[in-house]
């Protein structure tokens, strides 16, 4: 039987604590190993759960650990490339919360890097891994909707009133499309394989030196897409693809189990039947994206097996993002 890989974590992050340490933990051919935190009261939680972790007092201590195989980086956003670079160079396995940068060109570094070290490194992209969206896919490739016209994407939230959050915080890499415009841009290109050629129009609210909301709309080569992010709205999540012979529907696309039960609906038009079409819905109340994320992680660091969401990946959706704030913020 092969060793499971042996996981650490930098850092007692609320997110590591509510989603991504059960799912190391859960894991088939992982092992949730070991915490970086200076707080005992911050690792409690986490020991209660996997009472056989080590504790460790910094972030350099877990990476000086030989046993460690990989690391999981949950940290504010502008600290992502800064302990990237640092496991990689100490031999780890990455996987980076996203925005794994704040500007495309720092993802060229840590591709060299990875490169060199021959290690696996990604941003943690977990909807890829969903079972609704290679499921989405699939039909897209099969051509289940015909020439793509258009996307629709809307992914809110309201933490007005969680004014320290790292996300309200300017000097964190804080803001509605860091947070979520990587959900609703990422998707748009993983699903299409197609890349923006320009931002139509960005227009996009400001509070504290943060987007807290933003609505773009960007053309692509065939199709055109509009999107919304905003951290000041009702919660709201939809992506929805629209072709000239029907369209795909994902009712709960980012947040599956939390926001609502995962469904995948396809729309085919009815042929001589004016407007109407038919609807085929298919559900998946269960599966776990942060699991399956980690799983698939292990596989390619234990046998080579292709990563679904490469550090390329990654950049291609950052290189978008900077593309709105440019467009935002004309010089």
């Amino acid at each position: 039987m092969t060793d499971p890989v042996r996981w650490g974590i930098l850092g007692a992050a609320k997110f590591a604590l509510g989603q991504m340490a059960p799912a190391i933990h859960a894991a088939r051919g992982a092992e949730f190993a070991a915490l970086a935190t200076s707080s005992a009261d911050k690792a409690a939680p986490f020991q209660a759960f996997a009472p056989g972790i080590a504790v460790y007092q910094d972030y350099d201590a877990l990476l000086a650990d030989d046993s460690i195989d990989a690391v999981y980086i949950p940290l504010p956003n502008h600290l992502h490339v800064e302990w990237a670079t640092k496991a990689l160079r100490a031999g780890k396995h990455v996987l980076c919360e996203k925005p794994i940068a704040l500007a495309a060109p720092e993802i060229d570094d840590l591709i060299a890097l990875r490169d060199k070290a021959g290690l696996i490194a990604a941003e943690a992209y977990m909807i890829v891994h969903h079972p609704q969206w290679q499921r989405a896919k699939a039909l897209y490739d099969e051509g289940a909707i015909g020439k793509l016209m258009f996307v629709d994407g809307v992914f809110g939230y309201d933490n007005r009133a969680d004014t320290g959050n790292i996300r309200n915080r300017p000097e964190t890499g804080g803001g509605g499309i860091p947070d979520i415009g990587v959900y609703t841009y990422g998707a748009t290109r993983w699903l299409t394989g197609a890349e923006p050629q320009r931002i139509a129009n960005a227009n996009v609210v400001w509070e504290n030196g943060v987007d807290v909301f933003a609505h773009v709309t960007a053309e692509f080569q065939g199709f055109r897409a509009s999107f919304v992010n905003s951290m000041r709205m009702a919660p709201a999540q939809d992506m929805t693809f629209y072709g000239d012979e029907g369209a795909i529907r994902l009712t709960a696309p980012f947040n599956p189990m939390v926001f609502g039960e995962a469904r995948v609906e396809l729309h085919s038009n009815v042929h001589g039947a004016g407007t109407g079409s038919a609807v085929t819905t298919e559900r998946f109340p269960a599966a776990n994206h942060y699991v399956l994320q980690v799983e698939n992680f292990c596989r390619s660091v234990r046998d080579g097996a292709a990563y679904p969401w490469t550090l390329e990946n990654a950049r291609g959706t950052q290189a978008m993002i900077d593309m709105v704030f440019t467009a935002a913020n004309p010089a």
